[in-house]
């Protein structure tokens, strides 16, 4: 496609800027937690406060995963059972699934979209926890949510060229970053590094999203954290693009975690936990949808 990059620019903005915003209860619960002196129940009357989040954390709460023996009906018993930090992972969760689109004309399945972002943003804090050298779990969580979002926008508001880029992704057996580049003149980290500076995450979110599929993956330690667990969700066969071949890891990225890709998979345990997990997630946005 031809295009001067102010055009592009201009192009990708306006996509951009025609996302909503991201709620600011959540942005609220971020703060909140990074602060060593707050207490829970700060962060429950944020959430208390926000009646969509209240009904969709006491619907998962009260489904057939969880099984609790007897209904939960609050936040704060919510908090008990669970935890505050669950509690406010879980809200992150419903704070990115809820500015998803239920559609778009390019034809790009959302659910499992979101299946692949769920599961990545589980595997990041897990990893994030063994290896992050003090980095914030809930950082790297976030950038596993959000690291490919700059799909949905490009399926939402670029839908003719993104579905040219997808099919040729699938035509010539290459890498969907690489195939927006072609047809677009830019890719999803990209725009999804954008979207994070519009919604005014930290300057190190952005640059990790930006960073994602570029340069140096063990640059630093929340894009290593991001880079392997994107890496392991699509080994798992969990995401848009979990049928290609997912490349040996940079021996840099092995001597930072301690082995191969299967070794670190294999290091982390029973992995059932965090796919069902999201799959609930998922079906839950499904149920609230119909």
């Amino acid at each position: 496609m031809a295009e001067n990059s102010g055009d592009l620019t201009k192009r990708l903005s306006d996509a951009v800027e025609k996302m909503p915003a991201f709620p600011k209860s959540v942005q609220r619960i971020l703060e909140l937690s990074r602060d060593i002196n707050c207490k829970p129940k700060d962060l429950v009357v944020v959430i208390e406060n926000d009646p969509v989040m209240t009904v969709k954390l006491l619907r998962i709460l009260n489904s057939a995963y969880y099984c609790f023996p007897s209904p939960i009906t609050s936040v704060h018993q919510s908090v008990v059972y669970l935890g505050i930090n669950t509690i406010k992972n879980m809200a992150l969760n419903f704070a990115t699934a809820g500015v998803l689109p239920a559609q778009n004309d390019a034809g790009f399945d959302i659910q499992r979209y979101l299946m692949h972002s769920l599961t990545t943003a589980a595997l990041s804090r897990m990893l994030c926890q063994r290896y992050g050298n003090g980095l914030d779990p809930t950082d790297c969580q976030l950038a596993g949510l959000l690291h490919d979002f700059g799909k949905v926008v490009m399926a939402q508001f670029m839908a003719a060229e993104f579905k040219e880029a997808m099919a040729l992704s699938d035509e010539q057996v290459m890498p969907l970053h690489d195939a927006e580049r072609v047809v677009i003149g830019a890719d999803h980290s990209l725009v999804g590094a954008m979207l994070a500076e519009k919604w005014q995450f930290p300057k190190l979110l952005s640059e990790t999203i930006r960073n994602h599929h570029c340069g140096e993956p063990w640059a630093d330690a929340m894009l290593s954290c991001l880079f392997v667990a994107d890496c392991i969700s699509k080994r798992l066969a969990l995401g848009p693009d979990s049928t290609r071949k997912v490349e040996a890891l940079p021996v840099q990225l092995e001597e930072r975690f301690g082995g191969t890709l299967e070794e670190i998979i294999a290091s982390l345990g029973d992995l059932d936990k965090v796919i069902k997990e999201a799959e609930s997630f998922v079906q839950g946005g499904s149920a609230e949808a119909e």
